[in-house]
């Protein structure tokens, strides 16, 4: 049977992956738009910006982080003096930090999706009278279905597996920061390896569904384009 615990932990995995995720397709939508169709000269900086957790180390975002949200520091101190809220080894903490860590799995395949499309679309849009927001909803995304799907998988993903920055950020705080991926930490460092074996297999099975799912989603569409 179950303990309390572990389901509640898997919950809150869940939790944070879904709230992550919405709030990303919603964020990442427009600014991998406007990635594609800007000819802003220095946008290379934003695409370097939101392609840097790919590649820095969970645990130096975290610091960083943890050290922005503070009271010690002055963003830190402004939010708990004057909005009541402290971000750092909370729930809301660890939000913000796995919305940031997750940026380019959004992104990157939402801006693919656009790029891959021809420009004679979007502009035969504008030429029947459809304003931005009605060629973006009603023409571009219908058409990048797979990369609108690609990039939710991978977040979502990808966020249930998160563990540094997460630990940085929010500690371990059962019931408030302990996610799946750091009570296996947890768990190992306890020699409890029965119950560390239960939460990765949970991770283990939906991250193979997951990626299932992706490379299901790619075979079909590529076998209808081939037909």
């Amino acid at each position: 049977m179950l303990d309390q615990d572990f389901i509640y932990t898997l919950l809150l995995t869940g939790k944070l992956a879904l709230i992550t995720t919405v709030i990303l397709i919603l964020i990442g939508i427009p600014v991998a738009y406007w990635l594609s169709y800007s000819r802003f000269k220095l946008k290379f900086i934003a695409e370097t910006l939101i392609s840097m957790p790919m590649v820095l180390p969970p645990t130096v975002m975290g610091y960083y982080l943890l050290v922005a949200f503070s009271p010690e520091n002055a963003f830190g101190d402004f939010l708990q003096k004057y909005c009541d809220v402290r971000l750092a080894f909370s729930f809301q903490g660890i939000v913000i930090a796995s919305i940031i860590a997750n940026l380019p799995f959004m992104i990157q395949p939402l801006q693919n999706g656009f790029s891959a499309l021809n420009d004679d679309l979007r502009q035969a849009s504008y030429t029947m009278g459809k304003s931005k927001i009605v060629t973006l909803f009603k023409v571009l995304i219908p058409n990048i279905k797979k990369s609108v799907i690609t990039g939710i998988a991978l977040t979502f993903a990808h966020c249930i597996g998160e563990f540094g920055i997460v630990i940085m950020v929010g500690g371990n705080i059962p019931k408030e920061t302990r996610i799946a991926s750091v009570a296996i930490y947890d768990q190992v460092q306890a020699l409890n390896f029965e119950a560390a074996n239960r939460y990765a297999f949970v991770l283990f099975i939906l991250s193979f569904l997951i990626l299932l799912l992706i490379y299901s989603i790619n075979r079909k569409t590529n076998f209808t384009t081939f037909r």
